[in-house]
């Protein structure tokens, strides 16, 4: 993971001396693969395979929408010793929104039922492959309709001008989650990638705020539960 955010906040952690890992999916970024060859299920064993590089060490996860709903389903399923989430714009059951949206377009339904994968349109390049298995799998993946129990904290960060996930579903996501410690934050002209520097700042700041709780240096700001 090269991107100019993920180098920013390793440049902050190795200043308060953190370990930082940060890799790309398969069919992300500068990892190998093809997009559509992928699934939620392969992503989330490649994300469980990376949290077990940690050996152990309890570890703050920063997640970025579809990373972000990945972070959601390791700390559902206990994997790793996580100590806390920081979410960027989660897209928590983005395949279930996906297959909303398809429902209002013929073009994608009847790409998806003669070639296997519709390419829905992107603002920041090409098209994202979307395939029938990619969806099909994602039904296995629900969260949001039942929620979730959460024992670490969590910080949402969304911005208000997000054009790919909306604000409104960050806060779904949020109202989904019952927590002892749980906030939400709304970042004023903030897009979806929330890549400014003040937006890399208010992400580093709320990650060392979470380890510096979990080291017992800083008292839990949560009076009661979101729920």
């Amino acid at each position: 993971m090269i991107g100019s955010k993920a180098e920013r906040l390793r440049e902050l952690s190795g200043r308060d001396d953190r370990l930082f890992i940060r890799f790309d999916y398969s069919g992300h970024g500068a990892s190998e693969g093809r997009f559509e060859d992928g699934t939620l299920s392969l992503w989330l064993a490649e994300a469980r395979h990376v949290l077990r590089l940690a050996g152990g060490r309890p570890m703050i996860l920063i997640g970025s929408s579809m990373g972000g709903f990945l972070a959601l389903l390791l700390a559902r399923e206990g994997s790793g010793n996580i100590a806390g989430l920081v979410l960027v714009a989660p897209a928590a059951d983005m395949t279930f929104n996906m297959e909303a949206e398809i429902a209002k377009r013929p073009d994608a339904q009847e790409a998806l039922a003669r070639d296997g994968v519709w390419r829905r349109p992107s603002r920041y390049g090409d098209p994202y492959p979307i395939t029938a298995k990619l969806l099909e799998d994602g039904r296995h993946h629900r969260l949001l309709e039942r929620g979730l129990d959460l024992v670490c904290p969590l910080r949402i960060l969304h911005g208000d001008q997000d054009p790919d996930v909306p604000w409104q579903h960050g806060l779904k996501t949020f109202q989904a989650i019952r927590a002892a410690d749980a906030h939400f934050t709304l970042i004023k002209d903030g897009d979806h990638r929330l890549s400014r520097e003040q937006d890399i700042i208010t992400i580093h700041r709320a990650a060392e705020e979470l380890a510096l709780l979990h080291e017992g240096k800083v008292e839990s700001s949560a009076a009661s539960p979101s729920r």
